[in-house]
């Protein structure tokens, strides 16, 4: 299965490292000036925090320079505080920007074109009215080469519609009246046939807008983990506050006159700036993981709660297996050759449009049996009242359907059917498969075996759910039989059968009553209450609109497996948040043995023990410092938009990792940056 794969390079846009580009990096950097405004950094205290500091730091730089006393030291600090809070926003804006550049991708594929719409459909009367136009409810015909231009509900006809705009794939999917595949999206296009639609959304709110707006994040709200990391930063900031302020009294006790520049430099370096520039980013990326494997996700908040889903529900049909009835074997009758049961298989089929006519012809083609409409033939549909469908052709009459109809147009009971015949058709109703059968004139040519097929992949996907320690529950409306064969087949836990959506509902409830947190991967509009009620409610793009409307995610490849993907990009990003905190943490403990003996040395020389770096001078430490906090946000960005990687190990290893690599690194890094920049602008005379 291909996935959606944006053009993020623009014009001329080279790719460099990481898959980003030039121009994403670009407009990442403009963005990184746009945000600057303290209104956009509300949300941010530690970064706003950061930017009222270089603010001060500019106006001293600028009187200092005003009364002709030596500036340098000053408009370095500021230049370089102005650089931390850019260097915060340029995260951001990275993360944000490779949203966007998916985003355009989108808009590029929408088409301005006009409908066929249906004004009198008895007289067949058909106005060319501009998409934007178009209003609930009303009945559009799109034929072959048609852009179909706004969401819809197949009403009528049936026809192969391209995708690729929206899911990447090229291979062209059958959309038809009826059941869990009669919805169709704005932005793809009928390759062949006609189909009529009724419009269910209006101008502006199609699926394809809002999968502009949720790649682009801009209604990404906050999670609730991010909010409580936002709250301790927050408290962090005020603590350090009030610690650089009583600083003042110190100084003033021992007789040191300190700048307010160099305090604003040490409450920067002392506050958590790594984390807090980077919090923002980690949360986007996220998402941004999410749609590399082609699950849109509306908002951070579902992608963090799917690293902690420990139950997990699938409808059966369209999620765990295809939703239609495939043929899987032909199996002949008594005295009758299987090439031949196939040749039969096929001559009925030759005129059947239906998804399970086409699959009994794919079945027979890759048994290498391929026939073609013969041109004196006529078709013979299928009828309620026949319960038949076939061909004549050449004086011959080939004919399926149900069993009872085949044995009557044979001249033949149940009673007087072979044995071998009544044991096929016994062993597929068991199944929960449907018995077709065949007939040649008054022939009896055999019994076609069509099935719900599961999706190929998915029992071992499910072994891996199960290592995770995910528990699979698969429901159907089917009866318990033909729901437990699938669900043998298919590897879940458990299954629920003749589920209505009340007891979809019901399930979910109970199961969040015990404190689990569910996911639901469904794609009918009876499981939108469902999808709804669940932590994190994944949608299959080639459901029903009121199903992608009602979950928070949308699997734009339809695999119920993606599930694996999704629940390992919720890990990854809590594992992630947490590492960089760690590492952030860390870090303004380096800082603090870096700064505080400087400052001090000179009056109190007791402290030099404490200048374990052997720092120049306090400026240049303060400064060193400073740099450092800088760059420090600059490198760690790749690791925040790649995230941590995953791995399926207990909590307490998790946190021993995270101490001994994030905690560990974030203790050394600044000891050895610092340092070397100290020598750096020692050399270079800046102080």
């Amino acid at each position: 299965m291909s996935t959606m794969e944006f053009n993020t390079e623009g014009k001329g846009g080279a790719r460099l490292a990481g898959g980003l580009n030039a121009a994403t990096l670009a407009r990442a950097l403009a963005d990184a000036f746009v945000k600057l405004d303290p209104r956009k950094l509300f949300g941010n205290p530690v970064i706003l925090a950061t930017e009222l500091v270089a603010v001060l730091a500019t106006v001293s730089a600028a009187i200092a320079i005003g009364s002709g006393t030596n500036g340098g030291f000053a408009v370095a600090i500021a230049l370089w505080l102005w650089a931390t809070v850019l260097f915060a926003n340029f995260a951001e804006s990275i993360a944000e920007g490779r949203g966007k550049a998916a985003a355009d991708s989108l808009r590029a594929t929408r088409t301005t074109t006009k409908a066929k719409l249906i004004v009198d459909e008895k007289q067949e009367l058909i106005v060319p009215t501009p998409a934007h136009e178009l209003g609930l409810g009303q009945i559009i015909l799109v034929e072959a080469g048609d852009v179909i231009p706004v969401d819809g509900e197949i009403i009528e006809g049936v026809a192969s519609v391209n995708e690729a705009a929206i899911t990447g794939e090229s291979a062209p999917v059958i959309r038809e009246s009826g059941g869990d595949r009669s919805a169709v999206t704005g932005g793809t296009t009928v390759v062949s046939d006609w189909i009529k639609v009724r419009v269910t959304s209006r101008p502006g709110s199609t699926f394809l807008d809002r999968m502009i707006a949720m790649v682009e994040g801009a209604d990404r709200r906050k999670t609730p983990n991010e909010i409580a990391l936002a709250v301790l930063l927050a408290g962090l900031t005020l603590i350090f506050l009030i610690a650089v302020v009583t600083l003042l009294a110190f100084a003033a006790y021992s007789g040191i006159a300190l700048d307010p520049v160099v305090l604003g430099a040490l409450f920067v370096c002392l506050i958590p700036t790594t984390i807090g520039g980077l919090l923002s980013a980690v949360g986007i990326a996220g998402m941004d993981r999410l749609l590399k494997v082609n699950v849109l996700a509306t908002s951070g908040r579902a992608v963090e709660a799917a690293g902690d889903v420990d139950t997990l529900l699938l409808d059966k049909t369209g999620t765990i297996t295809f939703g239609n009835r495939m043929a899987t074997e032909v199996i002949p009758a008594p005295g009758i050759r299987e090439d031949l049961a196939f040749r039969a298989a096929v001559m009925t089929s030759l005129g059947d449009e239906t998804p399970e006519g086409r699959s009994i012809i794919e079945l027979a083609r890759n048994k290498g049996i391929s026939l073609e409409v013969p041109a004196d033939s006529t078709i013979i549909p299928f009828t309620a009242s026949t319960r038949l469908s076939g061909i004549d052709t050449e004086g011959k009459a080939w004919r399926k359907g149900a069993v009872d109809a085949i044995l009557k147009l044979t001249g033949k009971t149940d009673a007087d059917a072979p044995a071998q015949f009544r044991q096929a058709v016994d062993r597929i109703a068991r199944s929960g498969g449907t018995p077709l059968a065949i007939a040649e004139g008054k022939t009896l040519i055999g019994v076609i075996h069509l099935k719900d097929v599961v999706k190929p992949g998915v029992a071992p996907r499910f072994a891996d759910l199960r290592k995770m320690g995910l528990r699979t529950v698969m429901i159907t409306g089917d009866n318990p039989v033909t729901a437990a064969a699938i669900a043998a087949e298919a590897g879940v836990d458990d299954f629920l059968a003749e589920a209505t959506p009340e007891d979809k509902l019901r399930l979910i409830r109970e199961e969040q009553g015990k404190g689990r947190l569910v996911a639901m991967c469904g794609d009918g509009a009876n499981d939108a209450p469902a999808l709804a009620q669940a932590d994190v409610g994944v949608a299959m793009q080639t459901g029903a609109q009121a199903a992608r409307e009602a979950g928070n995610m949308v699997d734009l490849d339809s695999d119920p497996t993606k599930v694996i993907e999704i629940v390992e990009v919720g890990k990854q990003m809590l594992i992630t948040r947490g590492a960089l905190t760690t590492f952030s943490i860390a870090n303004d403990v380096a800082k603090y043995f870096a700064i505080i003996p400087a400052l001090f040395v000179v009056v109190l020389p007791q402290l030099q023990a404490l200048n374990v770096m052997g720092l120049t001078s306090p400026e240049s430490a303060i400064l060193s410092a400073v740099i450092f906090n800088a760059l420090i946000i600059v490198a760690l960005i790749p690791l925040a938009l790649r995230g941590v990687k995953y791995r399926a190990v207990g909590a307490g290893a998790l946190l021993s990792r995270n101490l001994l690599i994030y905690g560990l690194g974030g203790l050394i890094a600044p000891f050895i940056g610092i340092k070397i920049i100290d020598v750096a602008i020692t050399a270079l005379g800046l102080a």
